[in-house]
């Protein structure tokens, strides 16, 4: 698995089924089950890593409504999570533009399967749910220090 390998997996997402998640990820999954374990388990590190990279406030600060507005302030961690799904899930174009500009953070949309992607494939491969694998990165929000370490100057 690389990167290549992991961005030809999300676009086979069926967009055309938009609003029933498991026919999105369908080809996906397939896909993904059909190739070694230690593949399914790389496609997380790479996802993880894609998330990490999102995870800092230039981004947070763009995503609407629910953008983070400082430390006083309400702000859903699990929310910005699933944003920054969103923005893996519409492909690689699409990721390196938000990379180089955080304010195009998609606004109001968020796509949570994408974080279940590689138990599924896994579940569908070995037909269990022993799915255990940590990934390389930690994607939960706040986890990427540098990109949350203006937070506080951000906002003075």
């Amino acid at each position: 698995m690389n990167e290549d390998v992991f961005w030809e997996i999300i676009a086979l997402f069926n967009w055309d089924k938009t609003g029933d998640d498991d026919a999105v990820l369908r080809p996906a999954v397939k896909k993904l089950a059909s190739m070694a374990i230690e593949d399914i388990y790389q496609f997380a590190d790479i996802l993880s890593e894609k998330l990490y990279l999102l995870d800092g406030i230039e981004y947070a600060s763009n995503i609407g409504e629910e953008s983070y507005k400082g430390e006083d302030k309400y702000f859903s961690v699990d929310n910005f999570l699933y944003v920054r799904c969103c923005v893996v899930a519409n492909g690689k174009d699409y990721f390196n533009r938000i990379i180089a500009n955080p304010e195009q953070m998609p606004k109001e949309i968020d796509f949570e399967p994408l974080l279940y992607l590689p138990n599924e494939a896994y579940n569908k491969k070995t037909k269990s749910e022993d799915y255990d694998h940590e990934p390389k990165f930690n994607f939960e929000t706040f986890s990427n220090s540098d990109g949350w370490k203006k937070k506080f100057e951000h906002f003075l």
